[in-house]
């Protein structure tokens, strides 16, 4: 892939796509910039998975819209994408039974690596990466986190400036997933690598320069995480009772308020929130067992935005899809 002055590593305009009846993506528009850490956020369901697929260039994008990468677009130019692009699925895609050094030199091959090159590559990326000692190792061996770190080995073999990643997180104990995270800073740091992956995880998405966040194949907004956050507007105040239906009521025909309910609790945001508490108790006399003030997080944005929490959202995906099967 030719270097371009541009700094745009990948511009979406008004990307649709439809699986027979169903809406996986609605009219998609965003940028992403050379050297970003960017997000794809949004439950089972969202489009986050087909927007990765169409990126990776493993399905071809349909009649509606346009995608540029590094100002190649992936209608006409898809072999050329794929010279500059490394990509890492959710399930691991490496041969359990090779060792480390074997998957990877097998990978450089398929690139048209030559075999100094490929053996001079392995060891640099081995070495920052802290696995020169599990070179020999089964893979079927190596813990999950070590796997995932062999799996970003091989997207970085060829060299690419777009690395895509697909749940990153996926199967990964809290220590590996910092380590994850680190690994991927220190990527960025050494050069003009963009990252982009997909995730469902606050604390992944927290780590982003920017995120889009995605519901039922629609973007619904683009900011940093702390930007998202901020246009909340205050603080997020939870609360519950013994009797829901009639606490929700009460606070819409008392205090003028629409509250979102999340699970068994009510939400509401207010700016000063711990002010406002008391004002929400003396209004509700006996009716409130339990409340607590928060500030905004990244799931606290999705509900802001779609009235339900993003980890439900993926529940309610998966019974619906157990149910037709």
């Amino acid at each position: 892939m030719n270097k371009v002055a541009s700094s745009v590593a990948l511009q979406i305009s008004s990307v649709a796509y439809r699986y027979g009846e169903r809406v996986a993506l609605d009219g998609v528009t965003f940028d992403v910039g050379v050297g970003e850490v960017f997000g794809l956020l949004g439950p089972n369901g969202s489009g986050k998975s087909t927007l990765f697929k169409l990126l990776s260039t493993l399905v071809p994008l349909q009649k509606a819209g346009e995608i540029r990468i590094f100002d190649l677009d992936v209608r006409t130019q898809a072999t050329l994408i794929r010279q500059g692009i490394g990509v890492v699925f959710q399930h691991p895609a490496l041969d359990k039974q090779l060792t480390v050094a074997e998957n990877l030199r097998y990978h450089g091959r398929l690139y048209g690596m030559k075999s100094p090159a490929i053996s001079k590559r392995i060891d640099e990326l081995l070495e920052r990466f802290r696995l020169a000692d599990r070179a020999k190792e089964i893979v079927n061996t190596l813990s999950g986190g070590m796997r995932r770190k062999v799996e970003l080995v091989k997207a970085m073999l060829p060299s690419p400036r777009l690395l895509i990643l697909d749940e990153p997180s996926t199967g990964l104990d809290v220590n590996a997933r910092i380590d994850l995270a680190r690994t991927l800073d220190d990527l960025r740091a050494r050069g003009e690598l963009t990252v982009i992956l997909t995730t469902h995880l606050m604390d992944e998405a927290d780590r982003c320069d920017r995120l889009a966040v995605l519901d039922r194949g629609k973007l619904l907004k683009t900011g940093t995480p702390d930007t998202l956050k901020d246009e909340i507007g205050g603080d997020v105040i939870t609360f519950g009772g013994r009797d829901l239906d009639g606490l929700e009521l009460a606070v819409r025909d008392r205090l003028k308020l629409q509250p979102a309910r999340v699970r068994d609790r009510l939400r509401i945001e207010r700016p000063q929130a711990h002010l406002f508490v008391p004002e929400l108790i003396n209004a509700l006399p006996g009716m409130i067992d339990t409340v607590s003030i928060g500030r905004p997080t990244l799931d606290d944005v999705f509900v802001h935005l779609t009235g339900r929490q993003l980890h439900d959202v993926g529940a309610e995906v998966t019974d619906s899809t157990s149910r037709r099967r």
